[in-house]
């Protein structure tokens, strides 16, 4: 190509500079107003929300708790316009979504956190027995029990993995979030723990001088050695012709040399007879009762006149008047629970079944423990022959070793049959009593005879010099030769 072209070529495209730059500037411009436009936009619906903490993780078994927000725009605050609402179950472990959400102007907005419910706490093992367990030597460890729960899972129990050493069990468990717990019982062999002695028969026991005692004997159990009954030793004697307090000690060892021993007193009763006691004291005892109508008028009496009485009560009559006898500081002693001889008498469990009756009566109104009884009929009666034949002979004693002391009387008012006029009551009472001797007067409460003539026994008593008292333990039994 000439010179002359090249020229000219040259000449031509300058004539199109003009034409790029104005291109260019226009797309400049344009961009530059896109942008503007879109920095509005994204200005116009950017989210007003502040969000403190972010994302939260929530602990199973806590309630939610805002940790606060705020929403700003265009210089001024929306926050208390906002609306809040959220979707958790508090029952069920996962992800949920708080929502918050906002109006300015004609647009919604909303945010969101994240809330993630979680389980990270570790479930509990609790151990039956100790932690710390002594085993018998002899013998094997066995499992006391244990109890897994969890505040998610519930009872975990039948998960719990064992592993067992010489020396301890471990026990461990996971739970569904894999929170994992683990818990030692330490074993050590060896026995620290004395056996056992039970007495067969009371603790303590009396008798009368002149009978012989049988030692019940008494067993024993250890916790590694079983029944060891056949090692205790025995030691004391007791001499049942010679009134006193004496002791019988039983002892054992079990095969660690851990060793017990355990007492029974038996007290030997000096042989009464119907003239024990203090000389010139009257005991007022009534029979049967109580009975309203009989035994209020002669609480009443016994009130005004300032005497003490004794009152051997059946499972018959009120049970005020029990606890009136009682408040009122006279004696509430046993007598019979149903005053049924046929019954009463049938046998020895019989008789005990019929006497823990009323006694058991005695104690739910007062909550006193009697042990202060009289045989239905004395305990010469000999009606006992026709159901049991000695059944009297044996029950003078058993009561005795049960703890009981037994009453009978060596005056009779006649109220129980024979007399039936309160002149006949007192006139059988008065012309009985001697200064000499205790009077044991027996009378029953239900008869309305005895109820008029016990104001006259109770002067003539005091005008006569005598002292009235009522039956304690420590009063010495008045008893009747044994027919039966």
């Amino acid at each position: 190509m000439s010179k002359r072209e090249d020229v000219e070529d040259y000449l031509e495209d300058t004539k199109e500079f003009p034409k790029v730059r104005k291109s260019k500037r226009k797309w400049i411009i344009i961009s530059i107003i896109i942008l503007m436009l879109i920095s509005v936009v994204v200005f116009i619906f950017m989210s007003p929300f502040k969000l403190k903490k972010g994302d939260i993780k929530l602990s199973y078994g806590k309630k939610y708790k805002e940790p606060g927000y705020s929403a700003l725009k265009y210089g001024h605050d929306y926050t208390k316009k906002v609306k809040v609402s959220n979707n958790i179950n508090y029952k069920k472990l996962g992800e949920y979504k708080v929502r918050y959400k906002v109006k300015i102007g004609f647009i919604n907005y909303e945010a969101i956190r994240k809330v993630d419910l979680i389980d990270d706490e570790k479930p509990v093992i609790t151990l039956k027995g100790n932690k710390e367990t002594d085993v018998c030597p002899s013998k094997k460890y066995e499992e006391e029990g244990y109890e897994a729960k969890d505040n998610y899972d519930g009872d975990l129990t039948r998960k719990v993995k064992t592993i067992v050493k010489d020396d301890s069990i471990t026990y461990s468990v996971s739970d569904s979030s894999k929170n994992k717990a683990k818990i030692i019982r330490k074993l050590t062999y060896q026995d620290k723990v004395a056996p056992e002695i039970k007495l067969n028969g009371e603790e303590k026991v009396s008798i009368t001088a002149g009978n012989s005692f049988t030692d019940p004997l008494a067993s024993a159990t250890d916790n590694c050695d079983g029944d060891i009954s056949s090692n205790i030793v025995t030691e004391g004697s007791v001499d049942s012709n010679t009134p006193g307090e004496y002791t019988i000690t039983y002892k054992i060892k079990d095969s660690s040399e851990n060793e017990i021993s355990v007492q029974r007193t038996v007290t030997v009763l000096k042989k009464s007879s119907l003239n024990d006691g203090r000389p010139g004291t009257i005991y007022l005892t009534f029979d049967d009762g109580p009975n309203q109508g009989t035994t209020n008028v002669i609480l009443d009496i016994l009130r005004e006149e300032g005497v003490p009485a004794t009152f051997f009560v059946t499972n018959n009559g009120p049970d005020y008047l029990i606890k009136r006898e009682y408040d009122e500081g006279h004696t509430v002693a046993l007598h019979t629970a149903t005053h049924d001889y046929a019954t009463v008498y049938a046998s020895d469990d019989a008789y005990y079944r019929d006497l823990y009756s009323v006694q058991a009566r005695v104690r739910n109104i007062t909550g006193y423990n009697s042990t202060i009884i009289r045989f239905p009929g004395g305990s010469s009666n000999t009606v006992s022959r026709r159901y049991s034949p000695g059944i009297m002979s044996r029950l003078s004693q058993s009561t005795l070793a049960k703890g009981f002391k037994y009453y009978d009387w060596n005056i009779s008012s006649g109220d129980a049959g024979g007399t039936t006029i309160a002149s006949g009551v007192y006139n059988n009472v008065v012309s009985s009593l001697r200064k000499d001797r205790v009077n044991m007067i027996l009378m029953h409460d239900i008869k309305p005879y005895t109820r008029d003539a016990i104001r006259n026994i109770i002067r003539y008593g005091k005008e006569a010099g005598y002292s009235f008292e009522k039956i304690t333990m420590d009063t010495p039994m008045i008893t009747q030769g044994v027919n039966n």
